[in-house]
């Protein structure tokens, strides 16, 4: 399995806080976002890891660079230059060709979690897996689930009818692997470049895709957008983690 973390987004909504600075390198307990996330990715068994840059790309290619890793991953870069005017679409369709031929999981760059979150979600049978939360999260991207599928992902969802909140993490199987990208490269040449990849998993998932979901079951994460999330993580999210890094 590969992996392919989205990290090429500006934060503007951060920078108060955070400075000119990639959101994946904000600090916790003397490490970043993206260092505890290549760990949990270690801890899962995936070590072949790309991670779209563009926004400040020279300081996350120096910081790791400047790292002597714990683990023995492959970390490859692929840059998107159009980061300002596209949304994370158009981030991973640039990541396609090195995708093919492995199943995959894809991760926001802002995403902060208990590593055997993810070791829970590697193990999912179904063709497309999102990561989710039973509970209520304000902002972030809900879903609605009937039986064993995800059926509707969306920030719209109200909490009177959503079924669990998405965390920013979603699994991929080889055998769907050409379709999903297909999808991808559609919306892509429709010009709906500044779009959630989420379309195409939506798309997918109304024509019948089996889109499953496993849970937090109560551990730590937070998605990282604004002062007030980071708040949030630092009160509540970074004491819990069962992961660190030494």
């Amino acid at each position: 399995m590969k992996a392919v973390i989205l990290a090429a987004g500006q934060g503007t909504r951060i920078r108060s806080v955070h400075g000119e600075h990639p959101k994946c390198l904000i600090e916790v307990d003397e490490a970043t976002i993206l260092d505890h996330q290549l760990e949990a990715l270690s801890m899962a068994g995936i070590n072949e890891i790309a991670i779209v840059v563009g926004y400040e790309k020279e300081q996350i290619v120096a910081h790791l660079r400047s790292k002597e890793l714990s683990f023995n991953q492959r970390i490859y870069f692929i840059e998107n230059p159009a980061f300002a005017i596209t949304n994370n679409i158009y981030s991973l369709w640039l990541a396609s060709d090195w995708l093919r031929g492995d199943s995959f999981i894809v991760l926001n760059a802002d995403v902060i979690f208990d590593p055997e979150i993810l070791c829970s979600a590697v193990q999912s049978y179904a063709p497309i897996s999102m990561i989710v939360d039973p509970l209520w999260r304000d902002e972030t991207m809900k879903v609605i689930i009937e039986g064993d599928r995800v059926i509707r992902m969306s920030k719209k969802i109200t909490q009177e009818e959503f079924s669990g909140t998405y965390i920013g993490i979603t699994v991929f199987s080889k055998l769907l692997q050409n379709r999903f990208l297909s999808k991808l490269g559609g919306f892509i040449a429709a010009g709906r470049e500044n779009e959630f990849f989420n379309i195409a998993v939506q798309e997918l998932a109304d024509e019948g895709v089996h889109v499953g979901s496993t849970s937090t079951d109560g551990l730590a994460w937070a998605e990282i957008d604004d002062p007030l999330d980071l708040t949030f993580a630092q009160q509540s999210v970074f004491p819990n983690l069962a992961a660190r890094i030494v």
